[in-house]
């Protein structure tokens, strides 16, 4: 399944600032490209009933919703699919479970990794992180642009054109870097979910992303 990546915004209960998902994803709905729910510390019960909840808010807007990690969760909740890191189910098992016609995304944090991804199973790579990040713990150091541009040209040697999003520490700021470096989108959180405006942020994010598209991306 085809992927836009331009805007993917990550909805998580913890970091939420003080807003229900539902809520949070109405806000994006007019400029974000993808949602992805992420909740570590949710019951798979809850999680369910957070996925339904999203899809109702989504689905009218033509907008895909995907659960990180669970796949049990994204079948129950008939989410759009799933985004897994490198020490979840291993991709394969995914594709198995969820489909052709399902969409499969996989962190990558290393060259090696991305020469390892099994990139005719997926739909997009996630590579990250870019820059320090607060919403998620993480000790290894930012990978920056220039770890960013290594692991780019890395997926792209074995498929061109291949779907790649950046992630972790992403805002307005800095969002034009990461596509100067060859990204397709940004992976988004706390510069959402955190501003004020969620609604304005999440516009301005998308204009900073598709000025630097326009501009040829990669630079």
């Amino acid at each position: 399944m085809a992927v836009d990546l331009r805007l993917y915004a990550l909805v998580d209960p913890a970091v939420a600032g003080g807003r229900t998902l539902v809520d949070l994803a109405r806000r994006l709905t007019a400029s974000a490209t993808l949602v992805q729910l992420r909740d570590k510390h949710g019951s798979t019960r809850l999680m369910i009933e957070e996925a339904r909840d999203l899809r109702a808010v989504l689905e009218p807007e033509g907008i895909p919703l995907l659960v990180n990690d669970r796949v049990d969760v994204a079948l129950a909740a008939e989410a759009d699919g799933v985004h897994i890191g490198q020490d979840d189910m291993p991709v394969p098992d995914a594709r198995l479970l969820l489909g052709r016609g399902a969409i499969i995304g996989l962190s990558v944090k290393t060259v090696e990794q991305a020469k390892a991804a099994p990139l005719e199973l997926l739909d997009y790579v996630a590579i990250g992180g870019v820059y320090g990040t607060t919403s998620k713990e993480n000790t290894k150091a930012p990978i920056g642009t220039h770890g960013l541009r290594a692991i780019v040209d890395t997926v792209r040697a074995r498929k061109a054109n291949f779907p790649i999003c950046a992630i972790a520490g992403i805002n307005a700021a800095n969002a034009g870097d990461v596509i100067a470096a060859g990204a397709d989108g940004v992976a988004v959180i706390s510069a959402l979910s955190l501003a004020p405006d969620p609604a304005k942020a999440a516009q301005d994010l998308r204009t900073v992303v598709e000025t630097a598209l326009a501009r040829g991306g990669r630079s």
